[in-house]
């Protein structure tokens, strides 16, 4: 069966009513928003035919239509028109922006704050690395027999130090010559040669000597794979409460309590994308089985990006949120100075009359 123009046009119509109101879509209320005159016969004949592709669903025998994931998913690649933000939101976005952040932590809970108050949507915000880190320098601190001090500055300049002990007693005197060996054979390199460079000097030192090292690289391995996590925070799942499609508690708990409690498992963008549109099942994880997340990826520099993602509806507006996100997180962008002191993205300007 062919996807015609005409039941393109009718799936457009359905959707967009659908987003707006909520409720399932009927041949008459189609009729009324079609360019051209066509009949409620001839509607309800495309409709069913739209239905039998998986483009829409019929909740009730006598009801309207409502979108599937598959429409929507057609819709968002094919026919949803680029929006583009009025003076007023680009004033509203720029305005947000201007606030001091100075914090990692800070800078991701306000962007996670201010995303969520643009759409009216539960939104979360995360930081992570871009690319696998590797350390730039270990440093070895004496205490007494048997513990030592760590202290490891990571390729993004982040330092991060220990109180370490060992199980055999600690040669103070060969921490230099261990700090040396550290820097020359595991510095600039990823965790898992990491590992296969400490196993392959393990014939070849003193015992005494190699659990010192041992401490020292496993703990050199714990950070960078703690920087590698990302971090992550969650505003405005309550305004998950608002929205028709969550009037039912338990439906509406369990999926404030997966974004409050599992923000790291919420869904990123692939490597080297701007914006990605999940919908309903394409999320892999069950709790959002049911929702559609936006989400938009902004450069923070130092080998760290950000990004903010919106959770709601399917039906939501895809057109309004993928705009208003990407806007604000190429503001991020230049607020963090990827390009600096070049001004915020332009917004449009307004209509002048001569």
């Amino acid at each position: 069966m062919e996807l015609t123009p005409r039941k393109k046009e009718i799936l457009k119509v359905v959707i967009e009513s659908y987003i707006s109101t909520a409720e399932p879509v009927g041949s008459k209320a189609i009729a009324q928003q079609l360019s051209s005159k066509v009949s409620t016969a001839t509607i309800r004949n495309e409709l069913a035919d739209l239905v039998e592709m998986g483009y829409l669903e019929q909740p009730h025998t006598s009801a309207g239509r409502v979108p599937s994931p598959k429409g929507y998913r057609l819709y968002v690649n094919e026919l949803m028109e680029q929006r583009a933000l009025s003076l007023q939101e680009t004033e509203q976005i720029n305005q947000a922006l201007q606030m001091k952040m100075q914090e990692l932590d800070g800078v991701i809970s306000k962007a996670g704050q201010m995303a969520a108050a643009l759409v009216n949507y539960p939104a979360y915000a995360m930081a992570g690395v871009k690319s696998e880190l590797a350390i730039q320098r270990f440093d070895l601190l004496p205490v007494d027999e048997q513990s030592f001090i760590a202290v490891v500055m990571t390729e993004d300049s982040r330092v991060k130090s220990r109180l370490l002990r060992t199980e055999l007693p600690v040669d103070a005197g060969s921490l230099t010559n261990l700090a040396a060996l550290l820097n020359d054979q595991f510095t600039h390199i990823h965790v898992s040669e990491m590992s296969r460079r400490l196993m392959d000097l393990s014939g070849q030192m003193t015992a005494h000597a190699f659990v010192t090292l041992n401490v020292a690289v496993n703990y050199g391995i714990e950070v960078l794979e703690g920087s590698e996590k990302n971090r992550a925070v969650t505003a405005g799942a309550n305004n998950i409460l608002k929205l028709p499609e969550f009037r039912d508690a338990d439906k509406a708990h369990e999926l404030m309590s997966f974004m409050v409690e599992n923000p790291e498992n919420l869904p990123v963008p692939a490597e080297g994308s701007h914006m990605q549109i999940l919908i309903g099942p394409e999320n892999v994880n069950e709790a959002l089985k049911d929702t559609s997340v936006v989400v938009a990826s902004y450069d923070i520099g130092d080998n760290m990006r950000g990004l903010v993602g919106v959770v709601g509806p399917t039906r939501m507006d895809y057109a309004t949120v993928a705009a208003r996100l990407s806007y604000f997180a190429e503001g991020l962008t230049k607020m963090f100075g990827k390009q600096e002191k070049e001004s915020l993205p332009p917004g449009p300007k307004e209509d002048t009359k001569e």
